[in-house]
């Protein structure tokens, strides 16, 4: 059974109208696909590409109703919001969908399209993308400024609200900021091990211990260039992050959170959700069942069941 914490399907059924969620080719993550790879819930980001001809909130309303009309339509999916359907999900046969944002510019500033945006199931929130807006400096703004007065603002609404803040993509002192005023666990979505491989979306050690010791989780990336710089990329590759965190003491903070459809390269064996089975078979040869089983749902199922 497998929990992943970050794709960007929507993002892409947005850009290509008449893909199928089914099974289309133009996809890494379908229902085929999820139901292939033994996966029980997806977490879906809504991420507003630069180059969409609408921007702001409408633009996340219609990531919202295409979410609601060609992926919760599907009568294999179901949405999670709250605890009750955490234990539907888990004692049923259908795979569930938990909504996030990855980039808060289409909320302006606005509390009140925050509140909406919950209403309609959004459940957790990464502050940017790489680049600053209203909230936040992303990791790519060079000056690397933490949260404004208004992103502060938003993170106590989050916590609020019961939104999950995702600090994949801040700053590092947009993190910090969050660490020092969050009273709920926060968590990385998609990143791995900056000591490892030196990529900057990857966390600091530091940053590590900061997530474990808020009991939050870090989602491994399958993003080729974040695993390693020797190339090709092979799954093997991913177990000196898994190695580094656990050393770290994070056997029961780390998850995965793919990033499929969200990059243009793969890790050779997992491109795709259908091929978890491969990175499940490569850690049962190298760690205990127990922890592999942490790693693959437990971890995400135990943290998203205590704080949606």
């Amino acid at each position: 059974m497998i929990i992943d914490g970050h794709c960007d399907a929507i993002s892409k059924l947005l850009m290509n109208q008449q893909a199928d969620f089914y099974n289309s080719t133009i996809l890494d993550v379908t229902l085929n696909n999820l139901q292939a790879g033994n996966v029980k819930l997806q977490c879906f980001a809504i991420y507003i590409p630069t180059d969409m001809a609408l921007s702001g909130f409408q633009a996340i309303l219609m990531s919202v109703d295409l979410y609601g009309r060609r992926i919760l339509a599907d009568p294999h999916i179901m949405p999670i919001l709250n605890q009750a359907d955490m234990d539907i999900l888990m004692s049923g046969t259908k795979i569930g969908a938990l909504l996030t944002l990855e980039g808060v510019d289409g909320l302006m500033g606005n509390m009140l399209y925050l509140r909406i945006l919950h209403r309609l199931g959004l459940r957790a929130i990464g502050l940017t993308w790489n680049q600053a807006n209203w909230a936040a400096d992303g990791i790519g703004e060079p000056r690397g400024a933490g949260l404004t007065v208004m992103g502060k603002q938003l993170v106590r609404e989050c916590e609020k609200l019961g939104i999950l803040i995702d600090v994949s993509h801040v700053s590092e002192a947009a993190f910090w900021d969050v660490a020092s005023m969050a009273t709920r666990p926060f968590y990385a979505s998609h990143s791995n091990v900056f000591d490892i491989c030196q990529h900057p979306r990857n966390l600091k050690k530091a940053q590590i211990y900061e997530i474990i010791r808020v009991g939050g989780c870090i989602g491994l990336t399958f993003v080729p260039y974040f695993v390693s710089t020797t190339k090709p990329v092979e799954i093997v590759d991913l177990l000196k992050h898994i190695d580094y965190i656990c050393e770290c003491g994070g056997t029961e903070n780390l998850t995965f959170g793919s990033d499929f459809d969200g990059m243009n390269e793969w890790i050779n064996g997992l491109e795709h959700p259908g091929q978890y089975y491969n990175l499940q078979n490569i850690l049962a040869r190298h760690y205990k069942e127990s922890d592999v089983e942490n790693w693959l749902y437990k971890n995400w199922y135990r943290y998203l069941y205590n704080n949606i």
